[in-house]
């Protein structure tokens, strides 16, 4: 990661505004990068998930290098843009394909490395997706059924069984993107969905504090009521 954790050097940041430059060095790259409680590979896949949520596409390509550099395999990341068309929307992922793909050419990075169209999907739940069917159906179903169509196919029953990214770094970009946005009232069943996955209840209070300093405050601390009531609601 450059010394200013931006495309941006230091001397350009402090050119403008020497305390921003002291806060990016001390505690964004001196401190919140290196906390262990959440590994560098997770961090970035959060923050890309969160710069693509609110397209903010400068500082993009320099968070994509981190991720490859930390250990997101380039199909990982080509994984997130895709979920993330249905979770920001569509402008937002071509805005990051627009970014990837100067990415890829400038690694070397090929369409052989990249996951296919349609691969065999990963084993379905039948059980949970019996439930949240149900629970969509009865919420959704009177106001937009093709709201309910194209949430089970092609999100639920397509998207989320796609095997090039591990249903857990699956929840992990869904969650990000929810706190990015400021969508609190999903972030319950996502989180959730998320901890079944295999996301730990430290790992759930590092990612607000990691979204704290690329989607602002507010964001974060609306998360973090939601997230307490989820790990103080879910089995001990």
């Amino acid at each position: 990661m450059s010394q200013s954790g931006s495309t941006l050097s230091i001397t350009d940041i402090q050119a403008v505004s020497p305390a921003l430059g002291r806060y990016a060095q001390e505690d964004v790259l001196g401190d919140l990068w290196r906390r262990p409680q959440m590994s560098p590979r997770d961090r970035s896949i959060v923050t890309v998930s969160v710069l693509i949520a609110r397209n903010q596409g400068f500082d993009l390509k320099h968070y994509m290098n981190v991720a490859l550099d930390s250990g997101v395999s380039p199909a990982e990341l080509s994984e997130i843009i895709t979920h993330l068309a249905f979770y920001s929307g569509w402008s937002n992922a071509m805005s990051a394909v627009a970014a990837a793909k100067e990415v890829f050419a400038e690694r070397g990075i090929k369409a052989d490395q990249l996951p296919p169209a349609s691969p065999e999907l990963l084993p379905l739940n039948e059980e949970v997706e019996r439930q949240r069917a149900t629970g969509v159906e009865k919420n959704v179903g009177p106001i937009s059924p093709g709201l309910v169509t194209f949430t089970t196919d092609p999100l639920f029953l397509d998207l989320w069984q796609r095997p090039a990214l591990a249903p857990r770094d699956r929840s992990l970009v869904t969650v990000s993107s929810l706190i990015a946005s400021g969508q609190s009232a999903q972030i319950t069943y996502h989180l959730n969905r998320a901890m079944n996955n295999g996301l730990t209840a430290e790992e759930a209070g590092e990612l607000i504090a990691q979204t704290a300093f690329y989607a602002g405050w507010p964001n974060a601390f609306s998360a973090s009521a939601v997230v307490g009531e989820v790990l103080r609601n879910r089995p001990k």
